[in-house]
């Protein structure tokens, strides 16, 4: 390596030691809550650097919205954004051959990446709930939305200067029984950085790339956290033991589970609540050249600090339509995803049901319609809710005529839940659910009973049918005898 890149790599080496020191030392950092954030230019691309926080400062959610001002205001606007699953700092001092061993370091790409910039920026410890944000910080600042891509498909989209994007590609962590494991994962995703930056070289764009992750890694901060206190002594059951700090980082952890939660969809008429929306997962895929092509919406919809375009949504007392708006999903530059709701008065049931009547998608002047009315609805007083609401897995949702061009495309929501009239606040109200009385285990334990008691029956037929003999033999008198000629 040149001279310039070891003397980088040592000053960052060196400022994540002190880092470490500083959670050794003080008790109030938990290595658990931060993840880092690395950000750079493309190569030839200069631009004022940003200076970093000092060792052991924490950034925050406004503090890193000011960091990313600063770079895009000066640099690139077209941002590539490698979105990791989870991401500590001992990813880095474990496996980055921090410790002189270059050559069997995890981050070849990476590290040539940062060689290559004039002005990379190293963020060692972001508070979590901050960088689960970066999504939407950067759409906010780019006023585009997120395009989710993978290496392959990069190569066929066409970038402009002039043109602001926002391209993220996702990666994967996971740590098995063997701790090589997550070694070979890291290394695979480098070696997705490196064929996306080898992409972006060849379209001769200049770009943003940024390098974080939603998550800590908890296998790898909890390993190096206790090879950190295996030179010391501590009691156990005293304050500040091993075992009180694993008590403190479960209960955080829950603590940040139920505050991961993510609020509905609201979309308000005269200032008051008449839809609500929520989805774990909602994702589109389209069939082009015999395979399917998938997008997820769900970060571009969901989650703090997003804030989906709803114009032309609009409410009344019997209609309700919902419109999210996108662009640049799987290559159409406009995209919209509508909901038509309906309510109106059963005399057979003697009260109001409302119906989900279609799902739409309209993209490029093209119209998508699925038909719902037959599988999604609900008292009107109520919300609806289902597990899983699909057009080909169990499909509550189906094409309106066989010539549709919705034949070519797949929906999917996961834990999907919709309100679309009689809203109170911005809470759901009581859900219908999808699932009947009769499922399948209930079905599987009838039939089962039912079987015992047709044996059971029939033993009991076949005991009933048993005949005493009419004639015995007596021992005092003579012996019957059978001839052998009948």
């Amino acid at each position: 390596m040149a001279t310039t890149g070891t003397l980088h790599l040592r000053s960052v080496s060196a400022r994540l030691a002190v880092f470490l020191a500083l959670l050794n030392a003080l008790d109030s950092v938990n290595c658990d809550e931060q993840v880092p954030l690395i950000l750079w230019t493309s190569a030839g691309v200069s631009r004022p650097s940003p200076s970093p926080p000092a060792a052991g400062h924490i950034v925050g959610q406004q503090q890193l919205s000011s960091y990313l001002e600063t770079a895009l205001s000066d640099g690139p606007r077209n941002v590539v954004l490698f979105l990791q699953d989870k991401m500590s700092i001992e990813d880095f001092t474990m496996y980055g051959g921090a410790f002189g061993n270059k050559q069997d370091t995890a981050f070849p790409n990476l590290e040539g990446a940062l060689m290559s910039s004039s002005s990379p920026l190293v963020l060692p410890a972001v508070s979590w709930p901050a960088s689960n944000t970066v999504i939407g910080q950067l759409q906010d600042q780019l006023e585009t939305s997120p395009l989710y891509m993978d290496p392959e498909t990069l190569s066929q989209l066409r970038l402009n200067a002039s043109s602001p994007a926002l391209l993220v590609f996702r990666l994967p962590y996971g740590i098995g029984a063997d701790l090589m494991s997550a070694k070979e994962i890291l290394s695979g995703n480098d070696e997705v950085i490196g064929q996306v930056l080898s992409t972006m070289k060849t379209q001769a764009v200049p770009y943003t790339a940024i390098y974080t992750a939603l998550q800590p890694s908890r296998e790898a901060a909890s390993l190096s956290m206790e090879a950190g206190l295996g030179g010391g002594r501590s009691l156990l059951q005293a304050k500040g033991g091993y075992r009180e700090r694993e008590r403190e980082r479960e209960r955080q952890r829950r603590i940040k589970e139920k505050a991961g939660i993510y609020a509905p969809v609201e979309f308000k008429e005269d200032e008051e609540t008449c839809i609500l929306l929520w989805a774990k997962g909602l994702s589109v895929s389209i069939l082009r050249s015999g395979r399917w092509e998938d997008h997820d919406l769900t970060l571009s919809t969901f989650g703090e600090g997003v804030s989906p375009k709803l114009h032309g949504s609009s409410c009344d007392k019997t209609r309700s339509k919902l419109v999210l708006n996108y662009e640049n999903v799987l290559g159409h530059r406009s995209f919209k995803l509508i909901f038509a709701m309906s309510q109106r008065l059963y005399k057979v049931s003697a009260r109001r049901w409302f119906t989900l009547d279609t799902v739409e998608l309209e993209y490029d002047g093209t119209k998508a319609k699925f038909n719902g009315s037959r599988k999604v609805y609900a008292p009107a007083e109520y919300s609806y809710r289902c597990e899983s609401v699909t057009n080909f897995r169990w499909p509550q949702l189906v094409p309106r005529t066989f010539n549709d061009p919705a034949n070519q495309w797949r929906v999917s929501f996961e834990d999907f839940q919709i309100q679309g009239f009689n809203v109170s606040g911005s809470d759901f109200s009581y859900a219908s659910d999808c699932a009947g009385f009769f499922s399948p285990g209930i079905w599987m334990g009838l039939m089962t009973s039912l079987l015992m008691v047709l044996v059971l029956t029939y033993g009991l037929h076949m005991i009933m049918q048993l005949r005493t003999m009419d004639r015995f033999d007596d021992p005092k008198g003579p012996a019957i005898s059978v001839p052998q000629t009948e």
